[in-house]
């Protein structure tokens, strides 16, 4: 880690013993009394108490305040640069392949654009994050693939745009965004190779646009979602290889326009879409071969209205008894 902290250094002055030359040449030989008493006075107690006071305490330098305007950071010394500003009033870009550390952004708390943190191939973690609370757009953190966790933005609470994690392929957990509750646009968690809990979520109760949960292979349940209880336009759910169920959706009523649910090759019940009653628009369900098509009909037979379009195939056949009123 750089640190652009002043560290104080204490000058050390060592005074080396006098000699005290006391010849003593008083004739006898006295064998010699060559008492030359140099009196070197190893006591070099030459004080070492360097005492660097190094000082990390870093609160004392946020005093930059707003840094005005756009800014891309490329390079290690670039994020050395910004240390003690508190709030960027544009958008903040980290794609920098040889930083490994975001420290010294420790007084950063809030962004006014996008943040995005791109294709940063040596990054591990945003511990340097953990002040930032609020961003007036997005949040994109996308084509990381060292990043193991998003515990550096633990203070982060709103989004006013959209959210994208995407292609992260060794981020294991989303508990980093625990304080996070609401998200003006789109979520979306797609390609996050070793991702199997959204449990870190568990605080999220607001969703003005889209859900998008795709392609992430070892995704087993979206717990973590239960606090949402309505999308505004599209439900998203595809190509997620483990995911066996739905249960933490099981607080959706409502989807403004689209349900898309598809290719999830493990998937073997709808349960989780209990409280569903409304579908406006695209009713799209197939290409899950271990899900029944009863479940399919069961929620279709539980909207009270028909959407404008419903596509269901190509899941597991099997027999309806009764068929559901629904079932196409």
């Amino acid at each position: 880690m750089r640190s652009l902290f002043l560290i104080a250094l204490a000058t050390l002055l060592v005074f080396g013993g006098c000699s005290n030359g006391s010849s003593n040449s008083d004739g006898g030989t006295d064998g010699g009394d060559t008492d030359t008493d140099t009196d070197t006075d190893t006591d070099t107690d030459s004080d070492t108490d360097t005492d660097t006071d190094t000082d990390t305490d870093t609160d004392a330098d946020c005093n930059l305040g707003v840094y005005s305007g756009d800014l891309i950071i490329t390079t290690q010394a670039q994020v050395a640069a910004l240390a003690g500003y508190t709030s960027i009033s544009g958008e903040l870009r980290i794609e920098c392949p040889s930083c490994i550390d975001l420290s010294e952004l420790v007084c950063l708390t809030s962004v006014g654009g996008n943040l995005m943190i791109v294709e940063n191939a040596a990054l591990t973690n945003l511990d340097g994050l953990g002040a930032l609370n609020s961003l007036g757009w997005s949040l994109g953190i996308i084509g990381n693939p060292a990043l193991v966790n998003l515990d550096g933005l633990s203070a982060l609470s709103s989004v006013g745009g959209v959210v994208t994690i995407g292609v992260n392929n060794a981020l294991a957990s989303l508990d980093g965004l625990s304080a996070l509750t609401s998200v003006v646009g789109w979520l979306s968690i797609t390609w996050n190779d070793v991702l199997t809990n959204l449990d870190g979520l568990s605080a999220f109760t607001s969703l003005g646009e889209g859900l998008e949960i795709s392609f992430n292979d070892a995704l087993t349940n979206l717990d973590g979602l239960s606090g949402i209880t309505s999308v505004g336009q599209t439900l998203h759910i595809e190509g997620n290889a483990a995911l066996t169920n739905l249960d933490g959706l099981s607080n959706i009523n409502s989807v403004g326009w689209d349900l898309e649910i598809r290719f999830n090759d493990a998937l073997t019940d709808l349960d989780g879409l209990v409280a569903l009653t409304s579908v406006s628009e695209d009713f799209h369900i197939y290409g899950n071969d271990v899900l029944p098509d009863c479940e399919v009909c069961d929620v279709l037979d539980q909207l009270t209205s028909t959407p404008t379009s419903i596509h269901v195939e190509s899941n597991l056949d099997d027999s309806c008894t009764p068929v559901p009123a629904g079932c196409p």
